[in-house]
């Protein structure tokens, strides 16, 4: 049979790829909000939030670099627990990355809504209290099409485009910061004492991690991973783009907190405080207090270019995730099918589509989206330390071109701030995520009885650890300390030690629940020395055991 030739993706593509999802509307938006919540010590956030999710990413990178396939986080856990895990996972993952679509388009038309000038008056009817309005639906609408338009013919034709913007949204928001911190910087906000950095406590840090969108700023990682079927060198260049693109994310968002807490008037603080901060586009309306026209100008220009290059990237992250959840025989096969020409996954794409507009007309709102997408995604990455420790338990000897010595206990320690961090995400939002994974376990349950006919209880046995896990973290998050939503039960910071506690004994468990030998299908990948992508291989029934 001949072979069609797929445009491969190099590191720099790659890596722009990554870096055109991960500065998105995080950048425009979280500043403001993580200032709001935790003031100056908002920067600590920040940088909790990179050490969370770069914890996070090692684990995943091993596995990417063994497994490089398209779609592959949707996958692993099945590899090491079986199809029901490898389910769930995988069905949290992709609610979270269809849901980045639609935020995006709505980080757009928020931006819109705020012009300033008065030819402009038009947009203002967008945005009413913070929330959508119908016509700003429509044209949220309008911006999720292109979006995939943009992906529905080819690899090549989305990666130039994300080439183009992504060096225009790195080069603004390192603009962004010189230009600022050069015009007008005030170091008296930093405060002179530790009460005055941390003015509302400890606890506003956490908070502002997950409830300000700064786990989800950091969330795209992914998008190298799971592109790595279609990467050139694969098993060197998913290690080399998660971490390059994620160290120069880091950068840039702290930086950015930086300025935006120096640029803050003395006088208002002390009027208003900095919960009284409330800037419906926190970067363009400094520009404007300051002056500064050309750069108010750039800054709604990038409010379309950001939001636009992530919600392309994420199009094209989400079709693929979704396709290659057909493998396990629990969703309908069209949906893994791909167009014979370009290779492209472009039924997953419509079905994305459609689903993307039914979350923007239920959620209209950018923070609520930023935190749902936050604890949804935070639990389908708990399966990423428990996969890469059992995986290193049941097959020892398999090709490992990334396998550090430290992952032994960095591990536990992912698995343990990713708990910490679904709690932050704050109740009820923590519930309701949970119930919005539960969804998707009749879909599997009609497959597997219907056309499976495998053993459920294996499958139970393999998975019951997160399902006492999410349980428990339901349970905690109820009757867990007043700052977090909870009913003030357990008070802060005791919560934080049960969590870490029983963290741990879920991560053992979960470890302890592996299968007793590698999935046939990851051991063909593993031993393919080309990457391989979901389209070249067929899915052998006994793999589903």
């Amino acid at each position: 049979m001949e072979k069609i030739k797929r445009h491969k993706i190099g590191l720099f593509s790659a890596v722009m790829l990554a870096l055109n999802s991960l500065i998105g509307s995080g950048w425009l938006f979280g500043s403001g909000s993580a200032a709001k919540i935790a003031g100056p010590a908002a920067i600590i956030s920040w940088i909790l939030g990179a050490v969370i999710i770069i914890a996070i990413a090692l684990t995943y990178v091993e596995l990417g670099s063994m497994f490089p396939e398209s779609g592959g986080m949707s996958r692993y856990a099945q590899y090491s627990h079986g199809p029901l895990l490898g389910f769930i996972a995988a069905w949290a993952n992709w609610i979270s990355l269809v849901t980045l679509v639609p935020m995006e388009a709505v980080a757009a038309v928020q931006y819109m809504s705020s012009w300033p000038w008065s030819w402009a008056n038009w947009t203002k009817q967008f945005i009413k209290n913070g929330d959508i309005t119908f016509e700003g639906i429509g044209v949220v609408f309008i911006f999720m099409i292109i979006f995939t338009m943009i992906n529905f013919w080819s690899v090549k034709i989305m990666t130039h485009f994300t080439n183009l913007i992504s060096i225009f949204k790195i080069l603004l928001p390192t603009l962004t910061i010189v230009v600022l911190i050069c015009s007008s910087f005030h170091a008296q906000n930093f405060g002179s004492n530790i009460h005055e950095f941390m003015p509302y406590g400890t606890r506003s840090i956490f908070e502002a991690t997950s409830v300000s969108g700064i786990i989800m700023s950091y969330d795209a990682f992914q998008t190298v991973i799971n592109m790595g079927g279609e990467l050139k060198n694969p098993r060197k260049n998913i290690v080399r783009g998660v971490l390059i693109s994620m160290l120069i994310t880091a950068a840039i968002y702290i930086m950015l907190q930086v300025t935006f807490i120096g640029e803050i008037k003395p006088s208002m603080l002390a009027k208003v405080g900095w919960h009284g901060i409330n800037f419906t586009s926190p970067f363009a309306d400094i520009a404007i207090i300051l002056g500064i026209n050309w750069l108010v100008i750039l800054l709604y220009l990038d409010a379309f270019v950001s939001p636009f290059g992530t919600g392309v990237a994420f199009v094209a992250t989400a079709s693929r995730a979704l396709a290659a959840m057909t493998h396990t025989r629990h969703l309908p096969k069209w949906l893994g099918r791909l167009n014979q020409k370009y290779l492209i996954p472009r039924y997953a794409m419509v079905v994305d589509l459609i689903l993307a507009a039914i979350l923007v007309s239920l959620f209209r709102n950018w923070n609520l989206l930023a935190t749902v997408i936050t604890a949804a995604t935070l639990i389908a990455y708990l399966t990423g330390p428990v996969t890469v420790m059992t995986l290193r338990k049941i097959s020892p000897n398999i090709d490992r071109p990334f396998k550090p010595r430290y992952m032994p206990w960095l591990a536990p320690i992912a698995f343990v701030l990713t708990s910490l961090a679904i709690y932050w995400s704050m109740w009820p939002t923590t519930i309701q995520v949970i119930l919005v994974i539960a969804v998707g376990l009749p879909v599997y349950i009609y497959y597997e009885i219907h056309y499976q006919h495998s053993n459920l209880k294996e499958q139970l046995k393999h998975c019951l650890w997160m399902i006492g896990y999410l349980i428990f973290i339901s349970i905690m998050s109820y009757i867990g300390s007043t700052g977090f939503g909870g009913q003030d039960w357990i008070k802060y910071p005791f919560d934080f030690g049960i969590i870490i506690i029983a963290s741990l004994v879920f991560y053992y468990w979960g470890i302890k629940s592996g299968m007793q030998r590698l999935d046939p299908y990851a051991e063909k990948i593993a031993q393919n020395k080309k990457s391989v992508s979901y389209t070249h291989l067929t899915l052998p029934t006994n793999s589903l055991v």
